[in-house]
């Protein structure tokens, strides 16, 4: 039996604050005592093998047997110093979710003794069964062969829990076949393309630099709810979000919350879970209240992408975990409740050089600002030829109810980079002379030398645009809070790298023709910003007259899932993939495919709780109270009464409208989904799903939530916003 309103109320009410100790030494005393760093590493290694690693890892050089075997051996010994027993390859596959399947060190000798025993071939690869992960039709469910192998650029670590302690081993995860069933192997592989062509772009400004790494710093968006009344919620627990639910009196119009002082429950977890992620490496420098009540944000230092990413999954599940401890539920979904803001995970991407240069950074040198320049633009040119894909990088059930509204950016896809960058490139786009001098004075007459150094501090932020230049970086506000980050920093890796190329070649197309190289990129940069300025977009995301003009300027608005992922599979998507050895057009096809049925489940999933809780419990509390007022009229009538039950008989009529309109809504959307059960293929379903289905969730909504107002707060079943909003 699920646990009641009242009961869940009354557990909240004599609720402990579970406490905890606040750490005695220095974050930097325990900082990654987790973690199998490179520093470890080299401690437990000669210095020879160690070499032969990071030459493997840093370089491309082939990894001998001999090396993994040392490597196997020194993490053995590490881990097993720390009280492990199991190791297991840690992957991200397609469901979106972390996996690993455990082994034990464990092992018998021919003579029955028992050892521990780990060597390079069970670090390099594993065989989980890749049966029951989604594939998209890249194989047959009875193959169930599929292989996770070692990922050595992202450093192994121990998760600990109250009885075990496992060596986790980050890993990519491929088919039988070689297609990649995760999100990390497309990762690594865009990051290849655009090291190669971000430094083949930096020799035009300093020879020095052989390579470039994209940086990211996730901030991630959560709410937390007490369990119990989380518990109490049938459709939190089923999909994340609730269903229903009336707007509290107060919610986040006073705008207190944000930034406001830290409840002692919620600073009681958050010290606890800083600590955990600490011991994990994850760089964790920031915590506050966000804007919605019982909402708050994390965020990091930057790291490389690759690194980044893991973190930010690894983060996720700590989070979920120390919130259990405090008797607390973390929210993930983008939007868990209506009428307030959602939650979003920041992606700040930026680019950077071996020689510490941020690329994004702008600077007070002509000639480092002209570099800047080169980067910025090309990000926005890209950005505008693919804005689509871009759109589809983050398109997802849960997402969908977030992108447009409480300060989330629009499903327009648009760049914002402020007034003073505005400028620059309006200067860039009409000046048609460029006199080219020696030292600081090149380019004086375009102002690049004007650019401010301190731009980082003076760029203002729009909160309502999907993809916002913040001062040295690009923040894709878009990507939803339970995402992986990967789909989206792939997509942003790839159209970069294929704009630097294009970049390049036009640049030396004109160098060949024997014009001055500084010209010829100031010409290339000019012809970028003329054809990207529909892209960039200063204003509210959130106004009708965007909407009018995006549709003027060719932008598209795409507002829902099923539509944004045909972006994946066009043409123009193909080829670029294919073009860069991303994804082969199979593994196109399949995350196509795979994103559909994970649509559809959510749909899915949602349309039962919402038939479920109408049926079971709204419909037969609005009866059983609407019973009572019956009875109520009935004796005011027999004392003769009759005249002053006229509002008792209004709502009485109010319940019965809102009744059969809750019956109706919930009939209806069972024969749509029957209809989108029985289409032909995923691609029609999924639409169905969106367009027949999806569009009863609100009305079937309005109904229950009207109801809320209406019946005896004692008899409600569910538990109410003002409720789980406001932890006690």
């Amino acid at each position: 039996m699920a646990l009641s309103r009242f009961r869940a109320l009354e557990m909240v009410q004599n609720r402990e604050i579970v406490t905890v100790e606040k750490p005695s030494v220095h974050v930097s005393d325990f900082f990654a005592s987790h973690v199998f760093t490179r520093e470890k590493m080299q401690h437990s290694l000669t210095s020879d093998m160690y070499t032969r690693f990071i030459n493997a890892v840093d370089k491309g050089e082939k990894m001998d047997k001999d090396v993994a075997d040392a490597v196997a051996t020194a993490m053995k010994t590490w881990a097993i110093a720390r009280g492990v027993t199991h190791y297991t390859h840690w992957f991200q596959p397609l469901t979106g979710a972390t996996a690993e399947k455990h082994d034990s060190f464990f092992d018998l000798t021919g003579s029955g003794q028992a050892i521990e025993k780990f060597k390079g071939t069970a670090l390099v690869q594993q065989e989980p069964d890749a049966s029951s992960f989604p594939s998209g039709g890249l194989r047959n469910t009875f193959e169930a062969r599929g292989y996770t192998a070692w990922d050595p650029t992202s450093p192994a670590f121990i998760i600990e829990s109250e009885t075990a302690s496992t060596l986790c081993i980050p890993s990519v995860f491929v088919s039988y076949t070689g297609e990649a069933l995760d999100y990390k192997t497309p990762l690594l592989k865009s990051l290849s393309v655009i090291d190669k062509a971000a430094t083949a772009v930096c020799q035009y400004f300093d020879k020095d630099v052989n390579k470039v790494h994209p940086t990211l710093g996730p901030e991630q968006e959560y709410f937390l709810v007490d369990k119990a009344l989380h518990d109490a919620r049938p459709d939190l627990l089923m999909t994340g979000r609730t269903v229903f639910g009336m707007a509290a009196a107060k919610g986040q119009q006073l705008e207190d919350h944000y930034f406001g002082s830290i409840p002692a429950r919620v600073m009681n977890f958050m010290v606890d879970f800083e600590t955990e992620c600490h011991k994990l490496g994850i760089p964790i420098r920031t915590r506050h209240n966000e804007v919605a009540p019982g909402q708050f944000e994390c965020a990091p230092t930057f790291e490389e992408i690759n690194l980044s990413v893991d973190h930010n999954q690894l983060l996720m599940d700590v989070i979920e975990k120390v919130a259990l401890r405090h008797n607390l539920k973390a929210l993930l979904h983008e939007k868990p409740f209506a009428g307030v803001n959602g939650s979003g995970k920041h992606n700040n991407w930026s680019l950077s050089t071996n020689t510490g240069v941020n690329l994004l950074s702008p600077s007070s040198r002509p000639k480092e600002n002209l570099q800047f320049l080169t980067f910025f633009v090309c990000t926005i040119k890209a950005v505008h030829e693919h804005a689509d894909l871009m759109r589809a990088s983050i398109a997802s059930a849960s997402n969908d109810h977030r992108l447009g509204a409480n300060e989330a950016p629009p499903a327009i896809m648009s760049v914002f980079i402020g007034s003073t960058l505005t400028q620059v490139l309006d200067e860039l786009e009409k000046n048609a002379k460029i006199s080219v001098g020696k030292g600081d004075n090149v380019y004086l007459k375009l102002g690049i030398n004007k650019i401010p150094a301190i731009l980082l501090d003076n760029t203002d932020r729009n909160r309502t645009s999907p993809f916002a230049f913040t001062g040295n970086k690009f923040e894709f506000r878009a990507v939803g809070s339970s995402a992986n980050n990967s789909p989206a920093l792939t997509v942003l890796n790839t159209i970069v790298t294929d704009q630097l190329l294009d970049f390049k070649d036009k640049v030396d197309k004109l160098i060949d023709k024997g014009t001055k190289k500084e010209l010829a990129i100031i010409q290339v940069l000019r012809q970028y910003v003329k054809e990207s300025r529909a892209i960039r977009f200063e204003g509210n995301g959130y106004s009708e007259e965007w909407v009018e003009e995006a549709a003027k300027r060719g932008l598209n608005n795409i507002k829902t899932t099923p539509k944004a992922l045909d972006a994946y599979v066009s043409k123009k998507t193909e080829q670029l993939f294919v073009k860069h050895h991303i994804f082969t057009k199979a593994e196109l096809h399949a995350r196509h495919d795979i994103r559909l049925e994970n649509y559809i489940k959510k749909i899915q999933i949602e349309g039962r709780i919402i038939e479920q809780l109408a049926n079971n419990q709204i419909i037969p509390t609005a009866i059983k109270y609407q019973n009572l007022l019956i009875e109520n009229v009935k004796g005011l009538k027999e004392i003769g009464m009759e005249a002053s039950g006229k509002a008792v008989k209004a709502t009485i009529a109010q319940i019965a409208e809102h009744i059969e309109a809750i019956k109706q809504g919930t009939d209806e959307m069972v024969e749509a989904r029957k209809e989108a059960n029985n289409a032909s293929n995923t691609e029609q379903s999924a639409h169905i799903y969106c367009d027949k289905v999806r569009p009863f969730f609100d009305t079937i909504r309005y109904h229950v939530d009207k109801l809320e107002l209406l019946i005896d707060d004692e008899a409600w079943p569910l538990v109410k916003y003002r409720e789980l909003l406001f932890l006690k």
